[in-house]
């Protein structure tokens, strides 16, 4: 019943996300001609901000409610759920309140003295009002992961994005084309009002879905595995979120020093960063799919532990995914020219796009390995992992950018995928006791 049930959810998890990032990808591709590299560069700082604070908004209880609903089913404790429930809900409101205040009381000074750019200001404030909403959502996105019924966040998230790209065109066609600050907070207003309508939706089906589970009774200290789980990976994740973020502000000031104008920066730091990636990724969405919905299976399969069930699915979804991987990566060097013009219509992107496509292994199959690890409990030692990961990718970026420009940036996400994929898999290689390339 469990086997069918995570095929069935990973089907259908990954034909949602191959639709979304079909719909995501046309989206940025009409993005990026709407309001061009430097507009687009401009929009990935402001993301970097945002993911930092949404980050601490979030504060580890996605994972956390994941892992705490999938303990109180695999100890069949279902009426603990709700109680559990209750306990998350309350985290993640403090928290993506938090969030918004600091975001929203701040944002000039990261404006001026952060980001360096005056014109990020006003999109940082709208930003800040989507925060309650980013940390509810993942909340009881977790519960719906854990409890298998994965169907019902894919839905909203489905909705989200339809609607998204519609109010963000709407208010893109109101702003003037030539003001690149008043583009950008058009499109922040148009994902602040898609990120409300998910928590309405999401909120809708948990109200109704959460009578399945009548009463209060629970395996006891809830709150404290709550925040044995969400604190320690709330300050890591809060550690590699604002190294990464440093390391994505440095890019552009790199590119200054290395003799790029500024929109010159925006621009080449736009190409990689909000075109080339985005096209490396668009596939990783199956392998991001199995990495999410393996952590309930492999938690449930730690309590009974089942030690024969963790080895075989660890060993499976591994060779899977390096194997799924290998296939993208040589399809993307070789198509690579084709794809940066069908896209974007533009030749920038087909030199990266090949340059980069050797990497994709390496990325596709740590999300695998990286989903084993949180389901195994090891989710701190993933976070560490990915902090030195973090730090050395700020530390290059500070010394070798202003020297190399772009040929530096593309050797130092190499230097750092590949560093972290080794540890993670050591990692997971030590706690399973396989051996995965036997």
């Amino acid at each position: 019943m469990q086997r069918r049930r995570l095929i069935v959810n990973t089907a259908l998890l990954t034909c949602s996300s191959l639709l979304m990032s079909c719909i995501g990808m046309a989206f940025q591709v009409w993005l990026v001609g709407r309001i061009g590299s430097a507009g687009i560069g401009l929009y990935q700082l402001v993301l970097s901000v945002t993911n930092l604070l949404a980050t601490f908004a979030i504060s580890g209880i996605r994972f956390a409610t994941t892992r705490l609903v999938a303990e109180e089913i695999g100890a069949g404790q279902a009426p603990g759920i709700g109680a559990a429930m209750r306990r998350c809900l309350a985290y993640g409101a403090f928290f993506g309140l938090a969030a918004a205040a600091i975001l929203w009381y701040l944002a000039q000074p990261i404006g001026f003295l952060w980001i360096g750019d005056a014109r990020t200001v006003l999109s940082l404030r709208v930003s800040s009002l989507s925060m309650p909403c980013v940390s509810l959502c993942a909340c009881l996105s977790g519960y719906f992961t854990a409890c298998g019924r994965v169907w019902k966040p894919t839905l909203v998230h489905l909705s989200e994005q339809l609607a998204g790209i519609a109010l963000v065109a709407a208010c893109l066609a109101l702003a003037p084309a030539a003001d690149i600050e008043k583009s950008c907070a058009a499109v922040t207003v148009g994902r602040l009002a898609a990120d409300v309508l998910s928590l309405l939706l999401m909120l809708l089906l948990y109200l109704q879905d959460r009578l399945r589970h009548y009463g209060a009774a629970s395996t006891g200290r809830l709150t404290g595995r709550m925040l044995k789980i969400a604190l320690p990976l709330a300050v890591s994740a809060y550690a590699r979120s604002a190294l990464t973020t440093f390391q994505h502000l440095l890019v552009p000031r790199g590119l200054r020093s290395a003799g790029y104008s500024a929109d010159g920066a925006l621009s080449g730091y736009g190409t990689i960063q909000g075109m080339v990636l985005p096209i490396l990724l668009f596939p990783s969405c199956i392998m991001g799919a199995v990495a999410e919905l393996i952590v309930p299976e492999l938690t449930e399969a730690q309590v009974r532990q089942d030690i024969g069930a963790i080895r075989r699915t660890s060993l499976k979804l591994f060779r899977l995914s390096l194997l799924f991987s290998l296939t993208v990566g040589a399809f993307l060097f070789l198509f690579a020219d084709m794809l940066g013009m069908a896209v974007y219509r533009s030749a920038d992107a087909g030199p990266y796009i090949r340059i980069l496509a050797p990497l994709v292994p390496v990325m596709y199959t740590d999300m695998t390995v990286d989903g084993c690890l949180k389901g195994l409990g090891q989710h701190v030692w993933s976070m560490g992992i990915n902090i030195l990961d973090a730090l050395l990718g700020l530390l290059l970026v500070w010394v070798l950018l202003p020297r190399y420009a772009l040929a530096a940036y593309i050797g130092i996400l190499y230097f750092t995928e590949i560093l972290n994929f080794a540890l993670s898999l050591g990692r997971l290689r030590k706690v399973t006791g396989l051996d995965f390339f036997r």
